[in-house]
């Protein structure tokens, strides 16, 4: 891009030159090489067109996942979490094994125990993780020897990723001296389900949070 000074003002195509006022000044760039139509059929963008969906799927998924936590996600107190999510959501998509180069999903990722490592490895911002203070197993929270938190909220999630949508159940569960809580099963084994866990001290503040 360069400025041009002229008596004569030129707005539009000249050649291989684009001619158009930018910020009061007369700017000169050269025609863009991007065809819209090359990108849609010609063979040699095929690779760009499969990591072009993908990203897609996996900006929507990431924002929907987001979207049902956000009462959660705004004790985080990170700018540069919806960048860091969605790094997540890509590495998660990569382990579908399942599907062609161009339509791997994050749902397929779930299935795998690598997938799960990755969501429950997530930290949430400045908030500890989940897993410092409890682990689940077949429904059944387990509180570590050293966690102090006086109830923790665990959210059930249902994913849709054909249609972007999540279904969900919240349930508050209260020690008691216990070291394990078993809660509902609201949805079939046959769905993907993730879970997510906060922990709560005596003031109702969190303390932990993520997926278990």
């Amino acid at each position: 891009m360069a400025t041009y000074e002229s008596v004569i003002k030129i707005t539009g195509a000249v050649g291989d030159l684009v001619f158009y006022t930018l910020n009061g000044k007369n700017v000169v760039r050269k025609k863009s090489g991007f065809n819209k139509a090359a990108f849609k059929k010609n063979p040699s963008y095929e690779k760009v067109r499969q990591n072009s969906s993908e990203f897609g799927h996996c900006s929507k998924m990431g924002k929907m996942i987001r979207k049902s936590l956000e009462v959660y996600i705004k004790e985080a107190g990170d700018p540069l979490l919806y960048q860091k999510f969605a790094k997540v959501m890509t590495a998660i998509k990569d382990l579908d094994t399942i599907s062609e180069r161009g339509k791997r999903t994050v749902e397929n990722g779930l299935k795998t125990e690598e997938g799960r490592k990755l969501l429950r490895d997530f930290q949430w911002g400045t908030v500890r993780k989940v897993s410092d203070g409890v682990r689940m197993e077949d429904q059944i929270l387990y509180k570590n020897d050293h966690c102090t938190s006086e109830h923790a909220l665990i959210m059930t999630m249902k994913l849709d990723a054909e249609n972007y949508n999540i279904e969900s159940n919240e349930e508050i569960v209260h020690w008691n001296q216990q070291q394990d809580k078993s809660f509902k099963k609201y949805f079939s084994e046959d769905d993907i389900l993730i879970y997510f866990v906060a922990l709560k001290n005596e003031n109702d503040k969190i303390t932990h949070m993520g997926f278990v």
